[in-house]
């Protein structure tokens, strides 16, 4: 993700993705969602990634906390916001587009949802919507790996590809999550 993300630094809208959004590159509200999401989206990634340490939740909960912040605002105010104006303009048509709204709106549910809880103390309910929430996130990747995958084994036109990934990147990781969520409230 990080060598995604360095192509478009220094600004640069003729690399990776941007080639084939060339009609919405001179859209402002847009062209802002879609830097500020690809730069914002790696902090998510780490301070997320950070917050399953229970090494690091019991030795440091304070240094917990600040990266859970920075994790909440993150989605919240910036990369939910980005992902979800982004997803009003998705390739693929409106199949594609409810798919990327949908995740966006989930994500932005899932994690404010996860914060209140964590403000009211219910820290099992507040783990149970940080590991949906970190799903959806994670669909950054996942998204990446399916079209690979997809890419490499099948011969579909691309906007089928993106039609699919559309959908497959975050509902399967969905899947997951809710299977890890029902096998700790087992035990």
């Amino acid at each position: 993700m990080a060598r995604i993300t360095m192509a478009y630094i220094p600004y640069n809208i003729d690399v990776g993705f941007l080639r084939i959004k060339q009609e919405y590159i001179s859209i402002d509200q847009w062209r802002i969602a879609f830097f500020i999401h690809v730069y914002a989206s790696m902090w998510v990634l780490f301070a997320g990634f950070t917050q399953f340490s229970k090494r690091l939740l019991r030795s440091k909960p304070k240094l917990h906390r600040t990266l859970g912040y920075i994790y909440v605002v993150d989605v919240l105010l910036i990369t939910g916001p980005a992902g979800l104006l982004m997803g009003f303009y998705a390739n693929g048509g409106l199949f594609s587009r409810i798919g990327f709204v949908t995740l966006a709106v989930l994500w932005i549910l899932f994690t404010a949802t996860a914060l209140i809880k964590a403000k009211q103390k219910k820290f099992k309910t507040h783990r149970r919507f940080m590991i949906l929430s970190y799903a959806l996130t994670l669909s950054a990747l996942t998204l990446r790996a399916w079209k690979y995958a997809i890419t490499n084994t099948m011969s579909l036109p691309p906007m089928d590809v993106y039609r699919v990934v559309a959908w497959l990147g975050w509902v399967g990781n969905l899947v997951v999550a809710f299977w890890i969520i029902k096998r700790k409230v087992k035990r």
